[in-house]
């Protein structure tokens, strides 16, 4: 008899829930109203975007079409600018559609931003990966894997290839022995050898569920004395290591690893924007709150005091409103 252990998630919570109150004509006419004549009225903009949820906003978005013959993208392109203008438009995707245009800036054009790609695709549980992909097939009529596969090389390619089948067990039973198997496997495929074979570290990283990842790290520490970070740190380096760091820090604790991305992203001279907006905004509706209270406990200040302190003018105000 196979040993397997069970273990409970932890329930993460979101700060955006659906409205309750929710109109979507009424919403439709008071962003029209704020959008009409001389200046823009932000505050109404913030208010309406921040308090319903993402499939609120598509309804918005439909009645305004219907109602005024226009996009609302197309108005908000015209009345806003900057980073406040990036983040409404945000809103305006389903969460999925966003990280797809992300992932297809991150590629298009001379270079690619591989620290996007990381983000964004280490961090997805299947059905968010499966929907992605949709997304970015119907949007720009392309195919992300053979995008990932045309931008990148190398081992780098194959973890992200791998993370794209969309194939990593979804139960949160624990098998033992399986943990005391793959453990000796990362060994031998890592530190145990002269080089470093990819395709078990792919294999394991990319398919097990996070519970199982966290038993295999207990396992291995015991077999080897060092902790699974630090032989990555030893044994790989640049994006595959990011790759892989991102993979073991989001089995082990997935809103500590974006609470560390927004720290990063405000810390010394200079903000991350961009990354600001796409985490407050993809998560907002999974588990900003509990990525608030882990920032918190890591870094003993609140997260509305970081933007509050990193970021100006509407942008902010819109950012803080879609924490509460």
């Amino acid at each position: 008899m196979v040993p397997i252990r069970t273990e409970t998630l932890v329930v993460s919570q979101p700060t955006i829930r659906r409205a309750h109150d929710f109109d979507a004509k009424r919403d439709a006419k008071a962003l029209h109203k704020a959008c009409k004549g001389m200046g823009t009225d932000e505050k109404a903009i913030i208010e309406i975007l921040s308090n319903c949820s993402s499939d609120q906003r598509q309804q918005v978005k439909q009645q305004y079409k219907a109602m005024y013959g226009k996009d609302l993208e197309e108005v908000l392109k015209g009345e806003l600018s900057g980073n406040f203008e990036k983040t409404a438009l945000a809103l305006l995707d389903q969460p999925w559609e966003y990280n797809a245009r992300e992932l297809r800036k991150a590629m298009k054009g001379a270079g690619t931003d591989e620290a996007v790609l990381i983000e964004i695709l280490c961090t997805q549980i299947n059905q968010q990966i499966i929907s992605i992909k949709d997304a970015y097939k119907r949007i720009f009529d392309r195919d992300l894997e053979s995008d990932v596969k045309s931008e990148t090389r190398g081992s780098f390619r194959k973890i992200l290839l791998s993370v794209l089948q969309a194939n990593r067990d979804q139960e949160i039973k624990i098998n033992e022995n399986l943990a005391q198997n793959d453990a000796k496997d990362l060994y031998e495929a890592g530190e145990g050898r002269w080089g470093t074979d990819e395709l078990a570290f792919n294999d394991v990283l990319a398919k097990r569920n996070y519970m199982q990842l966290r038993a295999t790290f207990e396992a291995y520490k015991q077999l080897t004395g060092k902790d699974i970070e630090d032989s990555i740190k030893s044994e790989t380096s640049g994006d595959l290591e990011k790759a892989y760091l991102t993979l073991v820090r989001c089995s082990r604790d997935c809103q500590a690893y974006f609470a560390t991305c927004l720290y990063d992203a405000m810390k010394g001279a200079g903000t991350d924007e961009e990354t600001l907006i796409r985490i407050v905004v993809t998560r907002a509706e999974i588990d900003l709150q509990t990525i608030k209270e882990k920032f918190q406990q890591m870094y003993n200040k609140s997260l509305a005091e970081a933007i509050q302190s990193d970021t100006s003018g509407d942008f902010k105000k819109l950012l803080i409103a879609l924490l509460h």
